[in-house]
């Protein structure tokens, strides 16, 4: 599968077969993950896998969606905001940096024939507290990772190219 192939045709992932996700194929995802550029080199980024059912089941407490924890891994992607890079008028590019890691990962999931889902709609401290997340990390994003267990068409619902792209000015 070429990167655009996976591009326009990865899709959110709400329902997964129990199939347990082989190991070889799951650090082949994270290790897109760490491959990721970030803003100047800083790599911000950590990632926690979860499998224990047990420490998933209080994960969905975090967002409590029954597919979520239903899929056989969870990625949390993190970032260290002491670590990552601010731009002189103090934009901080932290969550640039994971949101990044984490497209490279969504991507080779896709390719690997595993399903995602992004989630950002969840009880951080819950999320942090469960997993003994220190204090100074941040928690940006997380994926269930398993295969699918439904089929979606490719991407279709996004905006025409006339309505945001722009050639030399607004």
């Amino acid at each position: 599968m070429d990167v655009f192939e996976a591009i326009s045709s990865r899709r959110s992932i709400r329902r997964y077969k129990s199939k347990k996700v082989g190991k070889k194929k799951l650090m082949r995802i994270i290790e897109a993950g760490r491959l990721a550029p970030s803003a100047t080199n800083r790599q911000p980024w950590h990632f926690i896998v979860v499998t224990d059912p047990v420490i998933k089941k209080k994960l969905g407490e975090s967002y409590p969606k029954d597919w979520f924890v239903s899929a056989p891994v969870i990625i949390v992607a993190c970032a260290d905001p002491s670590n990552a890079w601010v731009r002189a008028d103090g934009e901080e590019y932290w969550k640039v940096d994971v949101a990044i890691a984490m497209q490279n990962m969504v991507l080779c999931a896709k390719e690997e024939g595993l399903g995602t889902c992004w989630i950002a709609n969840f009880d951080e401290k819950i999320v942090k507290e469960v997993l003994g997340i220190p204090s100074g990390i941040r928690v940006v994003a997380m994926t269930p990772l398993g295969y699918p267990d439904e089929v979606k068409g490719k991407v279709h619902d996004r905006k025409p190219l006339e309505e945001i792209l722009h050639f030399e000015h607004w």
